[in-house]
């Protein structure tokens, strides 16, 4: 909202929620009925197309939101370097807004202005008058309008709520209180309203009038460089009649000057062009790749995690993932995602900084159910993960922290298998089984004496009983082969403790992949789950209480958090992320893979040392799927 919201600022259909598309649901469900029930040389072309024009706008900007956020999170070219927090996200979600607002008046339009029907695909002198209108009427009155709107009165009411994002991305360009909408419709209809009243009208000039609209609005909100330098050498007048996104980036950062719509001309004009727009386009140019501190490797989950990457729909990404109804309907789109994963290697998902460390996410491109036992997948696998590490060395990482099934045992042994191959690598790199094993050591309650350990024996648990038995606190478990493995790691002293049983009367249990439904509920009312494993365990039982995966609140300091990692709370990070970035901070020089641990009490002390902070009660509930 704007900081004293005036008149109008709500949208008209705000309260409906998600279900504000039911505005345009009479023109579109007569648009199905037509073509379901007419010859298609019956139907007027121009009613017709106002429903796919719509959704090509919504594909137009999406397209736009992940091009940004890929390009941004690997900071090439990036025009300013400020985060952008989840308050933004939450700001901006419903960008589609202007989009049902433009179908309604379209629809309404069509049915009431005169000439508004049985437009031809293309009339030339109509498209040139578009232009026409464009570059005079619309662009001189966008001017001096965007200047009223700084003026304090307007500006505290309606504008400040666009210029709450100082850093961009290209859906910013239309996050406005619903009157600024209401003027910037009424101009741009100028140039369509006189093509329409003069019988010059044509469906290709109009469709593309819009899109050439939403083309530079996001172009000059993507905060990442992309216009060539030749093209203004090429074509010198071509710097009055385009701007950039530097030069637009310049009006969100200094907020009086670079007022012009999409042609700078009029700020050349009256003087309000900003002396350092040239200079920022040329830095903006010249920037290269971030190179980082620490690297992440995660990987894709479910398919409908594709939805939920930070490069997918931002909204989504904002939020804990959780299976939708309404997601799963793009199942298609997900099951073609598939078949390029076989073709890209890793690809950047996000950047963040915190102190002197520059860190950044990548994700394998496969999902979880691929990282099975097949061996010619796991040698697939192997080799992306392989290849990432090699490519982290080479940009000069000091660590690398193995995320999800990346540093499954299964899979490569826990990272080893990347070490016996390369034993001379600068990087270090981490699993996080430390760090997450001291996240479950304090996630118990202090005054408990027995533990149940259930499901499929990782790393972690071998390390959370051995620390456990040695405190006098008695863990029984089942697994009959895995019993012997952990005794024999465990110190004499504490040996004793560890129990071979199919006893559940423990109040608490630790919880890993593969844990039956059928075993949950020989738990006793009241039990805690405690998962060991990096993937939240399906919720059975009503009774129990289920805590989340291992992992800590992260500092505020840390910066350009805005989505959540998987099924975690915003603001909080996996372990093996976390490991991952103490680890840098602290300058150890140790790997954490296969075998090797890190001192639990060290590495946890470490995590506290530097901001990162234990879930409570209420942060570590796993909701129900």
């Amino acid at each position: 909202m704007a900081s004293r919201p005036g008149l109008f600022t709500e949208w008209p259909w705000q309260r409906l929620g998600n279900f504000k598309y039911v505005v345009l649901a009479p023109w579109a469900l007569h648009s199905v009925y037509l073509v379901a029930t007419k010859e298609m040389k019956e139907i007027d072309m121009t009613y017709l197309i106002i429903l796919p024009s719509l959704l090509l706008r919504m594909i137009h900007n999406q397209v736009w939101i992940s091009i940004s956020r890929f390009q941004n999170a690997r900071s090439k070219h990036r025009i300013v370097d400020k985060s952008i927090e989840f308050e933004q996200v939450d700001r901006e979600r419903n960008w589609d807004d202007q989009i049902i607002f433009n179908g309604l008046l379209f629809y309404l339009g069509y049915g009431h202005i005169p000439n508004a029907n049985n437009f031809p695909l293309w009339r030339t002198d109509g498209a040139v008058m578009t232009a026409l209108l464009h570059m005079g009427p619309v662009e001189f009155l966008y001017y001096w309008f965007h200047r009223a709107l700084h003026h304090h009165f307007l500006y505290s009411r309606y504008h400040s709520h666009h210029h709450a994002s100082i850093v961009t991305e290209p859906i910013t360009s239309v996050i406005h209180p619903f009157a600024e909408h209401v003027v910037y419709f009424m101009l741009f209809s100028i140039p369509m309203l006189a093509s329409i009243l003069t019988g010059k009208a044509s469906i290709l000039a109009v469709v593309g009038y819009i899109a050439y609209i939403d083309l530079m609005n996001n172009l000059g909100h993507c905060n990442f460089e992309l216009v060539p330098k030749w093209l203004f050498t090429v074509f010198p007048p071509l710097k009055y009649l385009m701007y950039t996104p530097s030069f637009h980036s310049l009006h969100h950062t200094q907020f009086r000057t670079n007022y012009s719509l999409f042609m700078p001309f009029y700020d050349y004009i009256y003087g309000t062009m900003d002396k350092s727009s040239d200079d920022l386009y040329e830095r903006s140019l010249k920037r290269k790749e971030e190179v980082p501190d620490v690297v992440h490797l995660t990987h894709l989950t479910t398919l409908q995690s594709i939805y939920h990457l930070r490069l997918g729909f931002a909204s989504l990404a904002s939020k804990p993932y959780k299976s939708k109804i309404t997601i799963m309907i793009l199942w298609p789109l997900a099951w073609i995602s598939v078949i390029f994963t076989w073709i890209y290697s890793c690809f950047t998902v996000e950047s963040n900084k915190f102190k002197t460390i520059k860190m950044q996410t990548w994700a394998i491109p496969r999902f979880k159910f691929q990282y099975g036992d097949l061996p010619r997948e796991r040698d697939a696998i192997n080799h992306l993960i392989e290849k990432a590490i090699l490519e982290a060395e080479d940009k000069g990482a000091q660590v690398i922290s193995l995320g999800l099934l990346n540093q499954a045992k299964e899979v490569n042994g826990n990272g080893e298998l990347y070490l016996r191959k390369y034993p001379k690598l600068r990087l270090k790199i981490v699993d996080g089984s430390s760090l997450a094993a001291a996240v479950i050591l304090n996630s118990i309650p202090p005054d408990t004496r027995k533990v149940v350990l259930r499901g499929n024996i990782s790393k972690v648990d071998y390390i959370v009983a051995s620390a456990l038995c040695q405190k006098g606190v008695e863990v029984m478990m089942s697994q009959k082969q895995e019993y012997y493995m952990i005794r024999s790691k465990i110190p004499e002293h504490g040996a004793g403790h560890l129990t071979l049983s199919n006893n559940c009367s423990a109040q608490v249990w630790i919880i890993g992949d593969g844990l039956e439904d059928v075993e949950q509920r020989t738990a006793i009312k009241r039990t805690l789950f405690i998962p060991s494993s990096w993937f939240p365990p399906k919720k059975v039982r009503k009774d129990c209480t289920y805590y989340t995966t291992p992992a800590m609140k992260i500092p505020d300091t840390l910066e350009n958090m805005h989505s959540c990692e998987n099924w975690l709370p915003r603001r909080v990070m996996s372990a093996s992320r976390v490991a991952g970035i103490v680890h840098a901070l602290e300058g150890w020089d140790s790997h954490e893979c296969g075998d090797r641990i890190q001192d639990i009490d060290r590495m946890w002390a470490a995590a506290l040392h530097h901001g990162f902070l234990p879930l409570t009660q209420v942060d570590q509930l796993y909701p129900a799927k």
